[in-house]
């Protein structure tokens, strides 16, 4: 169903896993997952004469055969799949598949590699919404032999964008793109993006008017220094190198925030500060 709804399945061989990972690992696994909109894994392990656990009591012989076929599978592994949009599973299992690497101690401690992430789709498609949102920002060139297409607005989702992603050892530390110069490729974005041209010109007609004037193509890139320092560092989290970092709840130690506002900086802002409301009588263990 998942499939026929337009979704896609995909999954993982861990070597080894049938007898390495017990049933509260693939729990765990599951718990991760859904952290990044998976409902479910589909799993199964590869023994010597049949599969046993999870969804191999759903496949036939021959199924088992060309699922072991795909996957390259050999008995003592175990296969983890996720049926889902395609951007949920790739998010679930693309950080599972990091996760797992690292638990299994998979990753080479000592070695460097590096890889550019390119043709990123220009937009995606918020099914909740009924429509389209920039990928990278509204402001990322769609790719040089794509600007037809996108002035005819007839398949945003196929268009690709002139943006780029620089990745160490599975983690981004930079990235980029190439800025749209055209005034008319720019508002047919925001078009696209369903902002009127009422809106575009109320919040953006600066920039369209400045684009009319001639601006060259141009570009770049940020780097994110303190995620490369933690890989260059071999740490596992930016807190271990970040000069002044916020605690989980946000708050900096060093400068003490948050803390009392001056009451003329709020005058000023025209912001009240209120108590919250006093939740029912009950709701919140009181009698």
């Amino acid at each position: 169903k998942v499939v026929a709804d337009g979704g896609i399945v995909r999954g993982l061989r861990i070597a080894g896993g049938a007898s390495s990972i017990s049933r509260k690992g693939i729990d765990e696994m599951e718990a991760f997952a859904a952290v990044y909109g998976a409902k479910g894994i589909a799993w199964a392990k590869v023994q010597d004469d049949e599969w046993t656990g999870g969804v191999s009591k759903f496949f036939s012989e021959d199924e088992k055969a060309a699922l072991a076929a795909r996957f390259g599978a050999e008995p003592g592994d175990l296969l983890v799949m996720v049926a889902a949009s395609e951007s949920v599973v790739c998010a679930s299992l693309g950080n599972l598949r990091k996760k797992l690497g690292s638990d299994l101690e998979l990753y080479a401690k000592d070695a460097f590699e590096f890889c550019w992430v390119t043709d990123f789709p220009m937009f995606e498609y918020d099914q909740a919404e009924g429509r389209y949102y920039a990928m990278h920002h509204p402001f990322t060139s769609p790719a040089a032999d794509a600007f037809d297409t996108l002035l005819a607005g007839d398949d945003p989702g196929d268009i690709k964008a002139q943006a780029y992603d620089l990745v160490l050892n599975g983690s981004e530390i930079a990235g980029g793109s190439v800025r749209i110069h055209r005034p008319d490729i720019q508002q047919k974005v925001f078009e696209l993006l369903d902002l009127s041209e009422e809106e575009a010109e109320a919040k953006f007609g600066f920039l369209l008017s400045a684009l009319k004037y001639g601006a060259p193509p141009h570009g770049g890139i940020a780097f994110g220094m303190d995620r490369l320092i933690m890989l260059l560092t071999g740490r596992d989290s930016i807190r271990d190198v970040i000069a002044f970092p916020k605690t989980q709840k946000a708050a900096d130690l060093m400068s003490e925030c948050p803390n009392v506002v001056d009451p003329e900086q709020l005058r000023e802002l025209h912001i009240k500060v209120t108590a919250p409301p006093k939740s029912p009588a009950g709701t919140d263990g009181s009698v």
